[in-house]
């Protein structure tokens, strides 16, 4: 989805349109705003960042800023993006370590790991979740991606011979993503044994969400 035609879309971004940088420096320096968001949304939340704030942490002037992002929307977007393409590359290295012969606990506690992973590294994801919930623009590519990991589940539940079929697996996989994604982000707000007392409760969920479907390979 291109943001900032949407963003243009909703009358929230100047007529002329910016382009994703393609310079090795131009891209460290959208990396580096991108972190620095992120660090400001575990510290002040959504309604709190501004383009302001956003800037002077990251050492630049607001033009500089606006050489890059629009405005807000864009910046959360494109962090919110960054975020969902880790997680697609999580379930291609779940996809490319499968092996015929693991069982379907050891996998659904493999894929759970690993996505978990992805939610554990990204700074103010319980904001960044807030925005992609409540901000529209966000919303819709949170969406788009729900549907493309319900796809990406149901083939690789399929692949672990769970029977469920058509919709009926799409619903297994949307079951197994929802409990996913709700306990993933009361994980990463624990620690210590708490923490790791949740996370087995989160793989002992995901397997028995499918395990009733499995037929053993």
């Amino acid at each position: 989805m291109d943001v900032t035609k949407k963003l243009k879309e909703n009358g929230n971004t100047p007529t002329e349109a910016r382009r994703m940088p393609i310079q090795a420096r131009a891209k460290k320096r959208h990396e580096h705003i991108l972190d620095i968001t992120a660090e400001l949304l575990a510290k002040v939340g959504v309604d709190e960042l501004t383009t302001i704030l956003i800037a002077k942490s990251a050492g630049i002037s607001v033009g500089s800023l606006y050489h890059y992002f629009p405005n807000k929307i864009a910046i959360l977007y494109a962090l919110a993006q960054r975020w969902l393409d880790e997680i697609n590359i999580a379930l291609d290295d779940i996809d490319a370590s499968t092996e015929d012969s693991e069982g379907l606990e050891a996998f659904t506690h493999r894929c759970t790991e690993r996505v978990l992973e992805v939610y554990r590294r990204q700074q103010g994801i319980l904001h960044l979740v807030q925005a992609m919930f409540s901000i529209p623009e966000l919303h819709t590519l949170d969406e788009e991606h729900d549907a493309y990991m319900i796809k990406r589940f149901t083939h690789m539940f399929a692949d672990q011979g769970i029977e469920a079929k058509g919709k009926e697996l799409e619903r297994r996989a949307r079951v197994y993503l929802e409990i996913v994604h709700a306990l993933s982000l009361l994980i990463v707000e624990q620690s210590g044994s708490q923490a790791a007392r949740t996370t087995q409760d989160l793989k002992f969920m995901a397997y028995s969400a499918l395990a009733g479907y499995h037929k053993p390979q």
